[in-house]
């Protein structure tokens, strides 16, 4: 009875430590990074596409029109920036002690950095045309302004810090996509520094 108790108690503890080792083995199989899937140049396009498209870009980056419901983006001007055309309407100072105003296309902001303009990421030379996947990443990833290193940072409210978060993957997408958006023509105006606003 003895060794039967003892041949039990050992087989229980031999199972425990063979449970044990597949768990860890399992665990630390699952924990590799997935390998990232590579994608024709048609579906990371269109992949592309998808992310501008889910990720607020035409809130900022696209002039808006009135409809009943509300502002659209304007189908003619997607993804252009702040109108080079477009007079900066009156700024309130005293409202900027407490808010952080738009103007009502949402192509320009105004606060405590003072005023920023959001850029045309079109595919014309105003925009992206001529920028480097690199430079795509730059922006995105360390929030540099053109994607050059050492030049300033990007203003708010452009939320890069959220989207470095996003994969090398999903950033390259996006801009494949944007590479091919109808070019439109829009410099958009540098931005204002806080003791020059009027």
């Amino acid at each position: 009875m003895q060794v039967n108790r003892l041949l039990v108690t050992a087989l229980l503890a031999l199972s425990l430590v063979v449970i044990m080792a597949i768990t860890l083995i399992s665990c630390h199989e699952t924990s590799k990074p997935a390998t990232p899937v590579v994608l024709g140049q048609e579906e990371l396009i269109k992949r592309g596409e998808y992310l501008v498209n889910t990720s607020a870009c035409h809130d900022c980056h696209s002039p808006k029109v009135m409809t009943p419901s509300g502002p659209e983006p304007d189908p003619e001007r997607l993804l252009s920036g702040y109108p080079e055309d477009m007079p900066l309407p009156a700024i309130n100072k005293e409202a900027l002690q407490d808010w952080v105003l738009f103007n009502q296309h949402l192509t320009s902001a105004v606060g405590p950095w003072g005023v920023s303009f959001a850029a045309n990421i079109t595919s014309d030379e105003t925009g992206i045309g001529n920028w480097t996947e690199e430079q795509f990443l730059t922006a995105l990833k360390k929030g540099k302004y053109k994607g050059l290193e050492g030049s300033r940072s990007l203003l708010p409210p452009m939320p890069w810090p959220i989207y470095r978060n996003m994969s090398d993957e999903d950033i390259k997408a996006i801009f494949a996509y944007l590479k091919t958006t109808q070019p439109v023509h829009n410099i958009v105006p540098a931005p204002i520094a806080p003791d020059q606003i009027h």
